[in-house]
């Protein structure tokens, strides 16, 4: 397969999952034409059925050819397959994502033993949480090449840091870039030395003290359970984070984001999946960004990364 198009013709996404995230990641992909076929698969067959339903009454205003509903058997002749399915967090009382890891450990294996044999270009993308844990599984399970298979890491996260600044300093989201890095969770941390302004580093970007920095960094990693407090669960944010690495991915961006990848060895950690800044493009993970990591940086990342080891162990 020489190019994007040859190894895509139409492209086929499968979205395991029809959930609050999984419906939205359909949503958005259709809207954004991303690909000509669309899969939604969930053990719940209403709500499938529901959601594509849905989703398919608005088929006559965008360029997606089909979205429907189908068997985990069906996912095994998709291009991308997208993992969404899983126990959600708890929205009564706050819950960790690694308080996931044992139940949906289970059900992400069951998964891959019923898709079956994989197509060998194929790429997962494993949303549930605990993303980073989950991941490692995949990769041990699905029988395919480590880097075409990851998870959404921190790429969510970024998106919260990059708002959350853009706010503060009143300008566009898009002219904020920086990092937050390590498990998609309790420990991850905000890669200072990496954040920028329009070219211009935090450090030197006027008012943004040490304190503004810290309460950022308190903002960004509360987001979610604040979310869920007062709405259930968080899926808007995940779902346009997923469709932008669907684009990368069908369209051969090359665009860096901090996923959720096996890492051998970088910045001092190793055999692990945890989120790094990587390349994506049609053959996935192409390679990790060689970000250079202060030292504390580079604590903050080999604690998050053996908090993840303990719980794929």
């Amino acid at each position: 397969m020489k190019n994007l198009h040859s190894q895509f013709p139409s492209a086929k996404i499968a979205i395991v999952g029809a959930g609050a995230v999984g419906s939205t990641v359909a949503y958005a992909a259709t809207i954004k034409n991303i690909a000509a076929e669309i899969l939604l698969i969930d053990i719940n067959d209403q709500k499938e059925k529901g959601e594509v339903m849905d989703i398919s009454d608005g088929m006559c205003f965008v360029g997606t050819g089909h979205v429907h509903g189908a068997s985990l058997k069906d996912a095994r002749d998709a291009d991308i397959i997208v993992i969404t399915a899983g126990k959600a967090q708890n929205k009564e009382k706050p819950e960790s994502r690694l308080s996931l890891a044992n139940a949906n450990k289970s059900i992400i294996k069951s998964i891959f033993k019923q898709i079956g044999m994989i197509q060998s270009h194929a790429i997962v993308i494993i949303v549930s949480n605990p993303v980073d844990v989950l991941t490692y599984v995949a990769q041990e399970v699905c029988m395919l090449p480590q880097s075409q298979v990851f998870g959404t890491g921190t790429a969510l996260d970024t998106a919260r840091l990059r708002s959350n600044i853009s706010g503060r300093l009143n300008v566009n989201a898009k002219d904020v870039h920086g990092f937050v890095l390590g498990e998609h969770g309790d420990s991850s941390f905000i890669a200072w030395s990496s954040v920028s302004v329009a070219g211009i580093p935090i450090s030197k970007v006027k008012d943004f003290t040490p304190s503004k920095l810290k309460k950022t960094e308190q903002e960004v990693r509360s987001a979610a359970y604040e979310i869920i407090s007062k709405k259930g669960a968080t899926f808007y944010g995940i779902g346009l984070t997923i469709a932008n690495i669907l684009e990368a991915i069908v369209h051969d961006q090359k665009i860096v984001s901090p996923v959720s990848t096996r890492i051998d060895r970088w910045n001092g950690i190793s055999n692990v999946c945890v989120g790094v800044p990587a390349v994506i493009g049609k053959k996935g993970i192409e390679r990790i960004w060689p970000l250079v990591l202060n030292t504390k940086e580079k604590r903050a990342l080999k604690k998050s990364a053996n908090i993840i080891k303990k719980y794929i162990d």
